[in-house]
Parts: C-alpha cells; sequence; structure tokens
C-alpha cells in the first residue's frame, strides 16, 4: 500500500451507500485500510441488521469488518463525505435525504456523468429527479471540482479516455478512431442472469453499438481534448471477474509520426501517479494486459505506430482505478490528501 499520513492528520467520516455489490465491498476493502477515512455507515436494504462479513465473506476476516452493520439508507448520519455506490437509478430520488446528511457526495454510478438532458434521458432517466449539478471528475485530467456533487467515470471509459486524450489533445489522429473495449463480469454488477457455464472459456460481444459509455466518451473528450472524433465504440464480455482492455484504432494526420506520439504520452502521463505510459514495448508481454494491472489502482497504456496507422492499448482494473479506487483517488485530492494514500500500485498474480 502506498503512503500514510502522520496520526495527528484529520480523518474525514465517510459512508458507503449500497455496499454489497462489488464495487462497495471494493470501497468498504479500502476505506478500512484508509488512514484519513473513518468509515462509519454502510447501507444496504435487503442486508440491514447483518455483518458485511456475513454478506461479503472475503472482507470477514478484517479486523474492524466485524463492526460494520448494514443499515438502511434512511440511517445515514451526518458524515463528511458519502460514496454512492448503489444501482443506476436508485441515488436520484434519494438525494434529498443524502445532500443533507453528507457534505460532500462521490456517486460512483452512471446517474450523473452526462450533461447533455437527451443522452441523460435516454441512458440514466431517473437522473432528472435530481437537478443540481454533478462535476465530471476524473483525476488526471481537468480542475478539482469545488462542488459538493461529484460523478466518478464509468470503468470503460475510463479507459478509453487514458487511451485517446494524449493523441485528440495534440492533434496527431484523423477524427475517425475505432474503440473496442474488453472487459470482465463483475462490470456487469453482482446480480446478473448469464449463467456462469455459458460465459466460462467464451469470448462475445457485449454491445456493438449503443453502448451508454460512448456519449460519456465523447463528453470525456471534447472536456480534456478538445476534440470529438467519429467514434466507432463497441464491446466484448471477457471469462475472467475483472479487468478492462480497451484497443483504439486511428490513423495518423499528415505531418505526425512516432515521435510526436511519444512526446504526446509522455507529456500527459509523465507527472500521474497512476497512469503509466509503455514508451517502447518490444514484446506482446510489454503491453498492458490484465495481470499487470488487476488488483492495483494503476491504469497502463502503450501505443504502436506503423505509417500512418496507430493502435493504443490501455487496460486498468474495472473495480479499482475503474470505480473504487478511482473514487479513493479523488476522496484523496478533494481533501488535501497525498494523492496515492492508501491505494495499491502492485498488481495480484497470478
Amino acid at each position: 500500500m502506498a503512503e500514510r499520513l502522520a496520526p495527528q492528520e484529520r480523518r474525514f467520516t465517510v459512508a458507503v451507500l449500497g455496499a454489497t455489490g462489488y464495487t462497495g465491498s471494493e470501497l468498504i476493502r479500502l476505506l478500512l485500510d484508509h488512514p484519513a477515512a473513518e468509515l462509519v455507515f454502510v447501507s444496504s436494504e435487503r442486508s440491514a441488521g447483518k455483518a458485511v462479513g456475513s454478506v461479503l465473506p472475503w472482507l470477514r476476516n478484517h479486523p474492524a469488518a466485524a463492526k460494520l452493520t448494514y443499515r438502511p439508507l434512511d440511517e445515514l448520519p451526518e458524515v463528511d463525505v458519502a460514496f454512492g455506490c448503489l444501482p443506476g437509478g436508485e441515488l436520484p430520488g434519494r438525494m434529498g435525504l443524502v445532500a443533507e446528511r453528507a457534505q460532500r457526495v462521490l456517486n460512483l454510478a452512471g446517474d450523473f456523468r452526462l450533461r447533455d438532458p437527451k443522452q441523460a434521458a435516454a441512458h440514466y432517466p431517473a437522473s432528472a429527479q435530481w437537478t443540481e449539478p454533478f462535476a465530471y471528475y476524473v483525476p488526471e485530467f481537468g480542475e478539482l471540482p469545488t462542488g459538493r456533487f461529484v460523478n466518478l467515470p464509468g470503468c470503460m471509459a475510463a479507459t478509453t479516455l487514458y487511451a485517446l486524450q494524449p493523441l485528440l489533445a495534440a492533434g496527431l489522429i484523423e477524427d475517425d478512431v475505432v474503440v473496442d473495449v474488453k472487459t470482465g463480469s463483475t462490470g456487469s454488477g453482482r446480480r446478473i442472469s448469464e449463467h456462469p457455464a455459458e460465459r466460462s472459456g467464451n469470448f462475445r460481444v457485449h454491445k456493438p453499438f449503443g453502448h451508454r459509455h460512448g456519449p460519456e466518451v465523447a463528453q470525456a473528450l471534447s472536456d480534456h481534448a478538445g476534440a470529438v472524433p467519429d467514434l466507432q465504440f463497441s464491446t466484448y464480455s471477457l471469462d475472467t471477474a475483472r479487468g478492462i482492455v480497451a484497443t483504439a484504432y486511428s490513423r495518423l494526420r499528415d505531418g505526425a509520426g512516432s515521435l510526436e506520439v511519444r512526446r504526446a504520452y509522455a507529456a500527459a502521463y509523465g507527472g500521474t501517479p497512476f497512469v503509466r505510459f509503455r514508451p517502447a514495448p518490444k514484446s506482446p508481454q510489454d503491453f498492458p494486459m490484465l495481470k499487470s494491472v488487476v488488483g492495483s489502482n494503476v491504469a497502463e497504456v502503450a501505443v504502436a505506430v506503423r505509417g500512418t496507422r496507430v493502435v493504443t492499448v490501455a487496460a486498468l482494473d474495472n473495480l479499482l482505478k475503474g470505480a473504487a479506487g478511482q473514487a479513493v483517488q479523488a476522496f484523496n485530492r478533494l481533501h488535501g490528501l497525498p494523492e496515492v494514500t492508501g491505494l495499491p500500485f502492485t498488481a495480484v498474480a497470478p
């Protein structure tokens, strides 16, 4: 684990709303060991009254887990930060209560990611129940939000943004871009209808068109790269529990070459602790892969150029850098803590 704080540093009271899913459980795991976070509340309507360890057995051996019991959201106490991990569509109807009792809300679900009303209505219709704006925040890009309400990016959108932002911000590629994103089963949540036997040993299309992260990617690229490409965004399901690999295919503009490409990525990520650019991959194992990122809060990015063709590969753990770890990273930055506090750098293998 990374840097820890001196004992005299302030601790912030935090709550996890919707804490029985994979993202919520990862957030609990990180917050229990975070030196500046005091986890005082975890919510679940179905599991109210049950110990966290009885619902999430992978947490039951943590010494502090025995003290945690699920409670209904209505019992939320006053806290410094509430992390929203409720299923999409549930937080907007409860925001009146949450805003009254939490000084800051960091939402990990998609409810308030899209600013365009038509796109929001198509993909997150319940978001209209709450009208105060949420800032869309990616820790590596843009200014620190000043408001109380922040929405973190989706895992597929973050992976794609890390792959494409340097190329587009530097104006190095043509507008026509193809992205395919491969994701593990935890990206669909803990309650899915697909039988494990159908996913095991299989690799299939999830959505060739129309994935809700598509407009989010376009919005994020507009905000942080100043360009919106003509983007073909397709998603696939992997036979693995966690992790995402995004591959972006593009063409260089006239006058651009591999040197400019490498410089753009080095400039974008040279000062970031958790997005690692691999500048000169010489073998397949040098490229980003699940085994190099799963279990960590690190996203890896590498690029290959041949002639005018560019292939960019980005990989991250969808539950950490794509969700819970990203949220803790944002929590750290928003509260003046070292950005790396309480977050893992190394992957888990084999």
